[in-house]
């Protein structure tokens, strides 16, 4: 006897369909045959299935079995497949009676007890149901959780094999998750918060900062240690702008696809911030594996990646990041697959001036010989700096500013300017696909939205040539100035804005040359 459902497979970041069909009853030695392409973990479902059909109550099939995952070329991970599977063999054994198969898309791990267990994507089986039409879908809870968010489509949590099977028979009414209970939607933890009112001092460095994150442009920060690099990076969580649904969406599913969904700390409705060490590898901080899946920088998609100690990164990792940075996507080709994953993120990267920290330091020496000091920059590109919008300095802190009990000025208020700054390009953007800040416009968008007038566009041709910038920082120069004028409420681009803007390419050229 033949039993069919329909169950899916993660390509990246995005769910592709797989039909899970059972046929029971068949001539030869009691067995369990398992052919689609599957890997170690699908190989070792038939053991875990099995248990669990036992233990559920149920009699597992008496002759040989053969489990078929279609399409055959496409190669089947993870231990998603167990539910889908379990439910095809009690449906071709004669066990379950069910019409309901075609309805729903199934997913899930099966512990040896029959209850079941979370899995990778249940956002990206969301969005493919939806596709395909189907009524719903049937997940372990903690995967129902998140894809509940998709709107149009069913979602029915399961606990056990048991309870899936009367559910599909009739025998018992489960109410499907609604979007509002989802526990991603709830806002941060209050108390793991921090805020800029702790931060003392670095007012340029603030402000800096709050430009990037009003346009979406990447940062790179130089100073000595102590001087508060660290400390002002990992306060930027609290100053972006929310995320609207559907880059929520987007930043979940990708979440979701890692596995990494059922984190606390990923359980937010917040956009991502994600700090790798500086060991980590190309494919670590680009995705990949023998099957693409999302790295760091796909991960921080509608984020930031904040790379501390830059130069301490291998080059070749770093060097990985230029396409990401300019197209908003990486593509990764393997043999098993070629997958295209979004990674549209701003990047924040904190550095020293020298190996030992103190080169220009009016407090503290230089121990660095010109060699050393000429290998440690060496280790970031020219074309990687290029690519970085604002370029701040972060002197070293004097011990009356250290010692000063007036706080510095709270996230919030910093938030209640970049909020409607964010709010004000969305609008300005509403109409083109995939730009949603000044970041991301494209030279046409710049020729409309950045004009000069003849004394601002002198003063910035004054400026191209003396600090001998490129092409692409002519762009950026304009890209930012925007967001200034944005933040002053202009709709011109003016002088002052301009200088500033300016201002914040020149400090690589006083380091780098």
């Amino acid at each position: 006897m033949l039993a069919v459902n329909v169950s899916a497979a993660l390509q990246g970041v995005e769910a592709a369909s797989v039909t899970v069909e059972v046929n029971t009853g068949e001539r030869g030695d009691l067995k369990y045959v398992l052919v689609g392409l599957p890997d170690a973990a699908v190989k070792e479902s038939v053991d875990r299935i099995t248990s669990a059909i036992s233990n559920a109550g149920f009699a597992l099939p008496a002759t040989r079995t053969t489990i078929n995952l279609a399409p055959g070329d496409l190669r089947k991970e993870g231990p998603s497949y167990d539910l889908p599977i379990a439910l095809a063999m009690l449906g071709a054994s004669g066990q379950m009676k069910t019409d309901r198969f075609n309805d729903y898309l199934i997913g899930g791990e099966l512990g040896l007890s029959g209850k079941t267990r979370a899995i990778k994507g249940g956002l990206a089986m969301a969005l493919l149901a939806k596709r395909k039409g189907k009524r719903g879908l049937l997940l372990p809870r903690k995967s129902a959780d998140e894809a509940c968010l998709v709107e149009e489509v069913e979602c029915i949590p399961v606990d056990s094999l048991d309870e899936a099977v009367r559910f599909l028979q009739g025998e018992r009414a489960i109410e499907p998750l609604s979007c509002s209970s989802s526990p991603f939607l709830k806002p941060p933890q209050p108390e793991i918060e921090v805020d800029f009112a702790e931060v003392k001092g670095q007012l340029n460095l603030r402000r800096a900062l709050e430009v990037a994150m009003a346009g979406g442009h990447n940062a790179l920060i130089i100073g000595p240690p102590g001087s508060g690099k660290s400390m002002v990076s990992k306060r930027l969580p609290s100053i972006l702008p929310k995320p609207n649904s559907d880059e929520f969406l987007e930043i979940l599913g990708i979440h979701s696809a890692a596995g990494q969904s059922f984190v606390k700390e990923c359980r937010a409705y917040r956009r991502p911030f994600r700090s790798p060490h500086h060991t980590i590898s190309d494919v670590g901080l680009l995705g990949g594996g023998a099957i693409p899946g999302p790295g760091e920088i796909s991960l921080a998609h509608n984020g930031v990646l904040f790379l501390d100690e830059l130069p301490e990164f291998k080059r070749s990792a770093l060097e990985v990041l230029r396409q990401p940075l300019e197209d908003g996507e990486v593509t990764i080709s393997r043999s098993a697959a070629k997958v295209t994953l979004p990674s549209s993120f701003m990047l924040v990267a904190a550095m020293n001036p020298c190996p030992c920290g103190y080169l220009g330091d009016s407090s503290r020496q230089c121990r660095c010989s010109v060699p050393q000091i000429q290998r440690y920059r060496a280790r970031v590109s020219g074309p990687l700096l290029d690519r970085i919008d604002i370029h701040v300095e972060a002197p070293a802190l004097r011990m009356k500013e250290l010692r000063s009990s007036t706080p510095g000025e709270s996230s919030a208020d910093m938030a209640a300017r970049i909020e409607p700054c964010r709010k004000k390009q969305v609008a300005r953007f509403r109409n083109i696909p995939g730009i949603a800040s000044n970041a991301r416009m494209s030279q046409a968008l710049i020729r409309k939205h950045c004009p000069l007038s003849v004394e601002t566009g002198n003063l910035l041709q004054q400026a191209m040539e003396e600090l001998e910038l490129s092409a692409r920082a002519y762009d950026r120069i304009l890209k930012v100035s925007r967001t200034i004028a944005d933040l002053d409420h202009s709709d011109a681009i003016q002088t002052k804005h301009l200088m500033e803007a300016i201002q914040y390419r020149t400090l690589d050229r006083n380091l780098f040359q």
